[in-house]
């Protein structure tokens, strides 16, 4: 719900540009892989956006997959924002595909079928099939996450677990870099994006099902001065807006 009050403070949002298992329609998740050629042009165009519409960064934050560090740096870049601190976290991460990770998501829906890949990809709280234990693409094998508690990392996670790790982290940094009157930029992937997006617009667990976030493209809330919602919007025409999230709803479906 939004607040009746004047905006105090924005915050601007935005997913990475494209990667290359974006562009390959691959199940990512904790898969460090980097941006395309036109991911990096997305970085660019969307700091140079930001740049023509006079914002201005204190700090910001991203995950520790460089996907989302590269696009950061890509806006960083265009902006001349290069000076500002940046705190990366585990907990911005993408939701964690668990054992879907690294398959085409097209050719997942022809094995599997449509409808339980939309249950593993899109449901709010069931997740995907879980990595083993001893699978070398469980987060615990990974240095980037040596200092974090092994039973914190996940070997699978829906987006109802996927918020509960991302929440934490929106209360206790971000909030307090707002509440603090800095600018604040937060560059990330689209579940845990979604994760705070259901979290401010107050969305049901239905709703966010259905809420896809483009890559690339900024995004923008105001809040109050008790950190409630005025208003939020994207930095892009709402046809050409509408147009990008379908193609992100249309990822998993099955080749014609």
């Amino acid at each position: 719900m939004e607040s009746t009050k004047e905006a105090k403070y924005k915050v601007v949002f935005a997913r990475h540009g494209q990667s290359q298992w974006n562009k390959e329609n691959r199940f990512t998740g904790w898969y460090d892989v980097g941006l395309t050629e036109q991911g990096r042009e997305e970085a660019r165009v969307a700091g140079e956006l930001l740049k023509e519409k006079g914002f201005q960064f204190d700090v910001a934050h991203t995950s520790v997959l460089k996907r989302a560090i590269l696009t950061l740096n890509g806006i960083l870049d265009a902006t001349d924002h290069h000076h500002i601190p940046v705190q990366k976290s585990w907990r911005l991460n993408e939701r964690h595909y668990g054992a879907l990770q690294g398959l085409n998501k097209a050719e997942t829906a022809e094995k599997h079928g449509e409808d339980k890949v939309h249950i593993w990809r899109r449901s709010f709280d069931i997740p995907p099939p879980s990595l083993e234990d001893d699978d070398e693409r469980h987060p615990k094998f990974d240095r980037k996450y040596s200092l974090v508690p092994k039973t914190a990392l996940p070997s699978t996670e829906s987006l109802k677990l996927t918020i509960d790790r991302v929440l934490p982290y929106w209360f206790d940094n971000i909030c307090s870099d707002i509440l603090e009157g800095k600018n604040v930029l937060v560059v990330a992937h689209g579940n845990s994006l979604r994760s705070m997006v259901k979290y401010l617009n107050n969305l049901s667990d239905e709703e966010i099902v259905g809420y896809n976030i483009p890559t690339g493209i900024p995004f923008v809330y105001e809040f109050d001065e008790d950190l409630k919602v005025v208003r939020n919007y994207y930095l892009i025409e709402e046809e050409e807006l509408k147009a990008r999230q379908e193609e992100v709803a249309n990822q998993a479906k099955k080749k014609e």
